[in-house]
């Protein structure tokens, strides 16, 4: 069934069709009705407890990893509700169906509008501002949706952005923003905001069945933060400081705008714009100018070459292994010693049946002598004409970040499903892709990789030095609006009364109480925040969390030297290898020595 279903979901998630999308739907409440037939299964959950009482008694020994496994199943059955009465489990029951069919339907509407936009210029002048590279890429766009001779943009990642940042027609900025952040909320067959104003209703529901007086509580006691005060502490500490950096940015983009004698106001729209235009005066560097070193496949090998000097290990593509898309390319990967540890799926470029966002999972999990099947899916920018992809900053450090969980996929050493490679807290699984990040701008890895596509230039010292100098530049946009959504996950999951809760009205009172400027908005709204629908429901704040451990542990490999061996060999040990086999912050303490601060 975990084999089946892996690979299922991967294909929904990277190459959906009609076919899939209705397979799922029908799929998700048999699903559902299977997974609650053995959680709520009596006698399997008497075995189990009946287990969990022997070794709390002292009368079995286990191993760590062991208890740790036993704990986790037992707490699953407690928190599927196996010892509520029949009358509570059949309600969960229903709830549980519920869920998972408006899940998908949430997922598939923002799909259904990301794919039905289309930012069709005809009129050149109109692309005024975009550099050759981006243009090309809308051309081509344009070519494959059978409108040759124009230029196409998306709502993805890859061909919105680069037009909010070069753009210079104002309105065709307003347009794409808009309706990217008004996604799921038209009114229309793909709205969102009664499916998640049902989700939220559901949620509450189950938690209180469950005990909890609210989700968020819920879903916190088995995190690292054990509950919703924490993390709102953690990310109201937070707040203060970084919309405080916000304000001050959006007073310089504005001055820039004054100087144009136009007579305009900053809108969110304008964001972007103004802050390359800035980075420009500011550092003396344009994107546009260092995308050429960043191909993809430089990028690629940069980032296999930064695994083999940490950890020892290779990928070698392998090219008879069938994949699901003629762009995924397949790796072999094998420790220093010639072991085989995994195989590895690369699929980075968009796709209408994409979904959007990057991502990391597996076909197969690693349990004792069974190696792993490990995936990372991105929607890159793709080949244009005669250019091969070149990948912004930003994506650049997202391919680094997503190769990170698969190392923690690939690298585990476990003897259990369940609690190997990424099965660990979700506030602690963005600590081994977050410090991956790190080595994509450190300047002795950017000249092992960052080559000029056509010159085969190194890049050189000036651009590098461009490139950590505006290392902060915007921070206070890109934490604010991250913060904002961190907060929006919470404060809808902290709810104790849904009734009458309109989702929409709910986020705009949350960001005025906030103080949001509205020239941000979340990174993600509520109608198409998919993270908490998939998995990060009072989770999204993990990331920030994650961020302190980071960069607290790649002070351990700044003060020995980036690729120092100890230190990776500590932190494979200590982290990558042992999944969830441990409590996160013990895992922690054995690489690191000790805890750390969550003070900003």
């Amino acid at each position: 069934m975990a084999r089946v279903s892996g690979v299922f979901f991967a294909l929904t998630e990277a190459d959906t069709n009609d076919s899939l999308t209705a397979l799922n739907e029908k799929m998700a409440p048999v699903l559902s009705e299977h997974s609650d037939n053995i959680y709520l299964n009596q006698d399997l959950y008497k075995r189990v407890a009946d287990v969990h009482q022997q070794e709390r008694e002292g009368k079995i020994t286990l191993t760590t990893e062991q208890h740790r496994l036993l704990d986790k199943y037992y707490k699953a059955f407690v928190r599927s509700g196996a010892g509520l009465d029949a009358g509570k489990q059949s309600r969960l029951r229903e709830i549980n169906k519920e869920l998972s069919t408006l899940g998908i339907a949430f997922d598939n509407h923002i799909l259904n509008e990301n794919n039905a936009y289309q930012l069709v210029i005809e009129n050149e002048a109109d692309l005024a501002g975009l550099p050759e590279c981006v243009k090309a890429g809308a051309a081509e766009e344009a070519k494959a949706a059978g409108k040759e001779g124009k230029w196409l943009f998306t709502l993805q990642n890859s061909s919105r952005l680069p037009f909010l940042q070069y753009a210079e027609n104002r309105e065709l900025r307003k347009n794409i923003y808009e309706a990217y952040i008004n996604r799921g909320n038209h009114d229309d067959a793909n709205d969102n905001k009664e499916i998640l104003g049902k989700i939220m209703a559901l949620r509450l529901e189950q938690a209180k069945l469950l005990g909890f007086d609210c989700y968020s509580n819920f879903v916190l006691d088995e995190n690292m933060a054990k509950n919703s005060q924490t993390v709102m502490d953690f990310l109201n500490n937070l707040w203060g400081y970084s919309l405080e950096n916000a304000k001050k940015e959006a007073a310089e983009l504005q001055k820039i705008m004054d100087k144009e004698g136009k007579g305009e106001k900053l809108a969110a729209w304008d964001w972007w714009y103004y802050a390359e235009k800035l980075r420009q005066e500011k550092y003396d560097l344009n994107e546009d100018e260092i995308k050429p070193y960043f191909s993809l496949e430089d990028v690629r090998s940069g980032l296999y070459t930064v695994a083999n000097k940490l950890y020892g290990i290779t990928l070698t593509e392998l090219n008879d292994v069938p994949v699901y898309e003629p762009d995924v390319k397949v790796y072999e990967v094998k420790d220093a010693d010639g072991s085989f540890l995994g195989v590895f799926y690369a699929d980075y470029f968009p796709r209408a049946g994409k979904r959007g966002g990057a991502r990391r999972s597996n076909f197969r999990e690693q349990a004792g002598e069974v190696r792993p099947l490990n995936y990372n899916v991105a929607s890159f920018t793709k080949p244009a004409g005669n250019m091969p992809s070149l990948l912004t900053l930003d994506e650049v450090e997202t391919m680094f970040h997503e190769f990170g969980h698969a190392l923690h996929g690939m690298l585990t050493k476990c003897n259990y499903k369940g609690v190997s490679g990424t099965s660990v807290a979700q506030d602690f699984v963005e600590l081994p892709s977050q410090i991956m990040e790190h080595w994509a701008v450190e300047p002795e890895v950017l000249k092992l990789y960052a080559k000029h596509y056509e010159t085969r230039e190194v890049i050189p010292d000036e651009l590098i030095t461009k490139i950590q100098n505006q290392g902060t530049f915007n921070q206070g946009f890109m934490t604010t609006e991250l913060l904002a959504a961190a907060l929006l996950d919470m404060e809808l999951h902290n709810l104790t009364d849904t009734d009458n809760l309109n989702v929409v009205a709910f986020e705009k009172e949350t960001m005025d109480k906030l103080g949001l400027i509205p020239e941000i908005a979340p990174r993600y709204r509520a109608t198409y925040f998919s993270h908490i629908i998939g998995g990060y429901a009072a989770g999204y704040y993990s990331y920030l969390w994650a961020e302190v451990l980071d960069t607290d542990a790649f002070e351990a490999f700044k003060e020995h030297g980036v690729f120092d061996k100890n230190t990776a060999d500590s932190f494979r040990k200590n982290i990558l290898e042992k999944g969830g086999t441990e409590d996160p912050m013990t895992l922690y303490r054995g690489f690191r020595g000790a805890d750390t601060s969550l003070e900003p």
